[in-house]
């Protein structure tokens, strides 16, 4: 157990958050780990599957456990225990995978998007096809207007609006697979700019569509997006600048192109070669893989908060002293310039077997070394 004074800690968490993790009255360096669902199962020493499916009332009774744990360790209770009941969700709509002719499949582990087309006429044939769509009836189910109806009465509840979605790189990856989208861009660039601009327009319909649904006008709907775009490493600049950059770009502007909205980019890869693109979109926030450095992002992005830089294999591998020597460097660098910005997590998913004894060296290491 390292010494940390848990109640001097959130205090001073609280303060770090402030302003975007950019506040000059914060004292330390924010705390941005808050643990994950699928961590349960070897801190409580529990069968079962991560990142598979966990009945509702299972869920919550491993949650309260791991709570009453977690408060003991680190001060808090960090994971959800309140989850709806069957009656009140909404069904299911069809996703923007399915748009574009894919299928979602569950491995017993985990949900993948994949499709059948290889083809650049194939691609060319689903575009055709997409232009023609009456996309409000292809994304809401039949029993929609009456289950909304329903849900609303007995619970209060609406819909929520789209708020995220799979990187336009890694969906087409998904649709075409990773090399023939490749060979897309190269031998059909005028193709390749047309699934681009089909993606944009598509992910902005799902926005209006289900903001629509929610109620929502121009002035009450939330003004935040976020993209999640592993794949998106695979390209060199120029590539992702023709493709991917103006996805975000054509999104952003719909969803949320005023300064204070939030715009968020995700990509647990190697990122430095898009640093420079990504840049000019004026992120919120950003969540990239562990090569890069809070010194490198802050360089190319200096008021986008970096949620990161540990990396998730060291935080699951649970050594302290590795974590404490990669939390320490974080904080130095968040502490250069007196620059600010730096939201403590892991540059990636916080992976079953990150414990929670781990996530006390990381706020022993910012007590030590993220006082600003």
């Amino acid at each position: 157990m390292f010494d940390v004074d848990l109640k001097q800690f959130w205090k001073d968490d609280a303060l770090a958050h402030e302003e975007n993790c950019f506040s000059k009255k914060a004292p330390q360096v924010a705390l941005g780990i808050r643990m994950s669902d699928e961590c349960v199962f070897a801190e409580l020493g529990e069968e079962g599957s991560p990142w598979g499916k966990t009945s509702r009332e299972r869920r919550i009774e491993l949650n309260k456990r791991y709570n009453d744990k977690a408060e003991e360790i680190v001060g808090r209770r960090l994971l959800r225990e309140d989850y709806p009941l069957p009656e009140e969700t909404f069904p299911a709509i069809r996703r923007i995978g399915e748009i574009f002719g894919g299928t979602y499949s569950f491995d017993g582990n985990t949900e993948w998007l994949h499709s059948d087309m290889t083809e650049p006429e194939e691609l060319e044939e689903r575009l055709d096809w997409v232009d023609k769509l009456d996309f409000r009836s292809f994304v809401l189910p039949e029993n929609w207007e009456s289950e909304k109806k329903r849900i609303f009465e007995s619970f209060g509840k609406r819909p929520s609006p789209l708020g995220a979605v799979r990187g336009p790189v890694t969906l087409a990856t998904s649709i075409l697979g990773a090399e023939n989208f490749i060979f897309l861009m190269v031998d059909a660039p005028e193709l390749a700019q047309r699934f681009s601009d089909t993606i944009a327009r598509v992910i902005c319909q799902y926005e209006d569509l289900l903001n629509a649904e929610a109620g929502n006008t121009e002035a009450t709907r939330p003004h935040s997006f976020e993209f999640y775009d592993d794949d998106c490493a695979l390209l060199n600049p120029e590539m992702y600048c023709q493709f991917g950059y103006p996805v975000l770009e054509k999104v952003f502007s719909h969803v949320c192109p005023n300064p204070g909205d939030y715009r968020f980019q995700h990509s647990d890869s190697d990122m430095g070669q898009h640093l420079p693109a990504l840049a000019k979109l004026n992120l919120t926030a950003c969540n990239f893989g562990p090569t890069l450095t809070v010194r490198e992002i802050r360089a190319a992005m200096p008021h986008t908060r970096i949620d990161g830089q540990l990396a998730p294999f060291t935080f699951m591998r649970n050594n302290a002293d590795d974590i404490i020597a990669e939390v320490k460097r974080d904080c130095l660098m968040a502490k250069e310039g007196d620059l600010r910005g730096v939201n403590l997590s892991t540059a990636g998913s916080i992976n079953n077997g990150s414990s929670l004894e781990s996530m006390l060296a990381v706020m022993y290491a910012i007590q030590q070394y993220g006082r600003y």
